[in-house]
């Protein structure tokens, strides 16, 4: 048998070069393996579980929905759910923002951002425009288009081929470049021109930058250049919060903190807070009547698009953060979750402790002085992470952000019903296994 998995498994893991455990049950911040070891969950797996682990108000809410509906195409009929969840959304959606459309991950979401972008262009009049703008570093997805835009990469090299060559231009870095142009914005446009505008579609960016940088929060006046630049020259702006939505910085889309009025926005993750696979975008009203007086239909055919169950699950989450004020209470108590962080500043391989909310990036560096990455061949990130998980917390690590293959860093994305205990404890065993490792 394969040291990787179960005696008589058949199942094709996504970790190959280990055992992993197996997850039997879980309580709030807490999973826990069939040995009865409890881990507490500072990552919500992928940033996905906002509201902790085993919520029988979503599960009785999906059920429901499956007994008395099951499944109805999107082209034939709608459903309660969905129409609930996008007027839901239409509340709490930033700008403009009204009309929902929805999908199962965030990957997908991002593709058919970037296929109503091009369609919109097309019956707009300008079929020239298809290029997509995005950063480096960043992470949109793992479908071929999605990964084509991301800036990850380790990601992208193994299916370089397969690639389509969209234009990429650096992210905003306040802590490796604090006084670089590129913090203001100023190369969205420059980057347009360099296109020809006549050539592009859209600009796609994470407002708060997730994974792939480790939540880093660029300055107010980058967007505000960046999104005069999209307006005047035609290009559409679209915010992948698939990772950041859903209150997971203390707005309920991270877009709010700059007063980010996007066209498009993308989410997921929270949405679902990890019940079931549930992801959307959501458009303008000009954008909508664009299609409605044209074709009549986006054209991104997709068999569980406004799936009744999802949706279902999509609308209790939503409704248990209204009703709790979750929302409100990350913005509350993101000071506590930092100085529960702060002690790890004083560790010499920690650069920097960055983020908003509930999200949270710890840099490690060679050099605090200079900045320098570690050699990749040290494996840092990974070995942290590894000596969390011994201790019994699960954190996220990402490395190559610093040049596509050196730097390493860990995120932080904890249940936003997190207590502050749980918070000073994710603190104390993030310095214990940072000391375990050093």
């Amino acid at each position: 048998m394969a040291t990787w998995g179960y005696p008589d498994g058949a199942l094709f893991y996504r970790r190959l070069d280990r055992r992993i455990p197996m997850a039997v049950g879980a309580d709030g911040s807490y999973l826990i393996d069939a040995d009865g070891k409890r881990y507490l969950d500072a990552a919500g797996g992928a940033v996905v579980a906002n509201l902790g682990h085993s919520l029988p108000e979503i599960a009785e809410a999906v059920a429901a929905e499956i007994r008395s509906l099951g499944y109805v195409n999107g082209t034939q009929m709608t459903c309660r759910a969905a129409e609930e969840l996008a007027a839901e959304l239409a509340r709490v959606l930033p700008g403009e923002l009204r009309y929902s459309y929805f999908l199962a991950s965030g990957s997908e979401a991002v593709e058919a951002a970037v296929k109503l972008a091009r369609q919109v262009q097309l019956e707009r009049g300008r079929p020239g425009r298809w290029k997509v703008i995005s950063r480096v570093p960043s992470y949109h997805g793992n479908t071929l288009t999605a990964l084509s835009l991301s800036g990850r990469e380790h990601y992208r090299k193994v299916f370089a081929p397969l690639l389509t060559d969209f234009p990429r231009i650096p992210a905003p870095d306040p802590y490796r470049r604090p006084d670089d142009p590129r913090t203001t914005g100023e190369l969205v446009e420059e980057e347009i021109l360099r296109q020809g505008p006549e050539s592009v579609a859209a600009f796609l960016c994470e407002p708060i930058v997730g994974a792939s940088a480790g939540a880093v929060v660029p300055p107010r006046e980058y967007y505000e250049r960046a999104a005069e630049a999209c307006r005047r020259h035609g290009v559409l702006l679209i915010a992948d919060e698939v990772l950041t939505g859903m209150g997971r910085t203390g707005r309920w889309f991270a877009s709010e903190h700059f007063d980010l009025a996007p066209d498009l926005l993308v989410f997921g993750k929270g949405v679902n807070a990890g019940a079931v696979p549930l992801s959307g975008l959501a458009a303008t009203p000009a954008i909508v009547e664009t299609l409605a007086a044209g074709s009549g239909y986006f054209n991104h055919a997709q068999t569980y698009s406004h799936h009744p169950a999802t949706c279902a699950a999509g609308l209790a989450v939503v409704r248990h953060l209204r009703r709790e004020r979750l929302v409100e209470r990350c913005a509350e108590l993101e000071t506590a979750f930092f100085a529960a962080l702060r002690p790890l500043a004083e560790h010499p391989w920690v650069g920097d402790v960055r983020g908003k909310g509930f999200l949270a990036g710890v840099e490690l560096v060679a050099d605090r002085a200079t900045r320098e990455p570690w050699p990749r061949e040290r494996r840092l990130a990974e070995r942290w992470t590894e000596a969390a998980f011994a201790r019994g917390l699960i954190v996220w690590p990402n490395v190559g952000h610093v040049d596509g293959e050196r730097g390493d860093l860990i995120l932080l994305a904890p249940p936003l019903t997190a207590s502050l205990d749980e918070l000073a404890e994710i603190g104390r065993l993030l310095r214990r296994s940072l000391e375990d490792i050093s």
